[in-house]
């Protein structure tokens, strides 16, 4: 496929979200909509940004041999300060805005992205909120979760505890077997749907930071190819770590913010405001 067949202007123009749509994901704190995306696009993006992984990965050990973790996906980061047709995607102007708006903020930073590829066999991935992992001041989070195939319920979509944003039980669990038990219980205690669907080509997620989520194992033979990216309010300002993973991120995705400022760093762009 060559870039003439593709409609590259898309990644910029508007997605057009109605009022209950907002209305939705300000509730439940997350949404899945169709059609973001049409097939040849992300047939084109799909092969980039897996050549990218193939490139950059380093988790070699057999599946046997992982924990928990490292079973639930092959994980690479901040891949488009690495290839420039990754970044194309990952600054497309069509996602930054539907987060802004979902968020109902002025404009959006990059906090950054990861490709998120869930092996054949591949294991769960725990009940997990992103945020616990954010040296971020606020909530003003979205994470767009953009599958570059359709993920059937035997590929480990993406599953969300609709409402569960409000609990403050199981935030400060990283991701692991005890967060998948501890926030399992919790969650049925407090009787929070738990959504569990497909997706089709073009659905494209976005959940906020708080919002508990997992997905499923790989039960087939195909790659599960994933790539997220994660938007911050534009003005956004750095907290204090409150835990070693919060210390790592700042240093690795905020290097050179500062405590109680606005993060504008030479990683963290501006990507849409209004």
């Amino acid at each position: 496929m060559t870039e003439t067949a593709i409609d590259l202007a898309i990644l910029d123009e508007p997605f057009i979200l109605n009022p209950e749509q907002i209305d939705f994901y300000r509730e439940h704190n997350f949404i899945k909509l169709k059609q973001v995306f049409p097939p040849n696009l992300l047939e084109h993006f799909g092969q980039v940004i897996s050549e990218s992984v193939q490139e950059l990965n380093t988790q070699h050990l057999p599946m046997a041999e992982r924990d928990t973790y490292g079973k639930a996906f092959l994980q690479i980061m901040n891949i488009w300060t690495k290839s420039e047709a990754v970044r194309q995607f990952v600054f497309g102007k069509r996602l930054a805005r539907i987060a802004t708006e979902l968020m109902g903020v002025r404009g959006v930073r990059m906090y950054h992205d990861q490709a998120l590829f869930k092996e054949p066999g591949g294991g769960f991935t725990p009940w997990h909120a992103d945020q616990y992992y954010w040296p971020l001041a606020n909530d003003n989070t979205v994470t767009a979760w953009v599958p570059m195939q359709p993920v059937p319920l035997e590929m480990g979509p993406l599953e969300f505890s609709a409402g569960s944003q409000h609990i403050p039980l199981g935030r400060n669990l990283k991701i692991s077997d005890d967060s998948e038990a501890y926030i399992s219980k919790a969650l049925r205690i407090n009787d929070f749907p738990h959504v569990v669907e497909p997706f089709e080509l073009g659905e494209v997620s976005f959940h906020s930071g708080w919002i508990f989520h997992r997905a499923g194992a790989n039960q087939t033979d195909q790659m599960r190819q994933v790539m997220t990216v994660i938007y911050m309010d534009k003005d956004m300002k750095l907290k204090a770590p409150e835990n070693p993973n919060q210390q790592n991120d700042w240093n690795t995705w905020c290097p050179g913010a500062v405590i109680g400022e606005q993060i504008d760093t030479a990683i963290n762009p501006v990507v849409f405001e209004w």
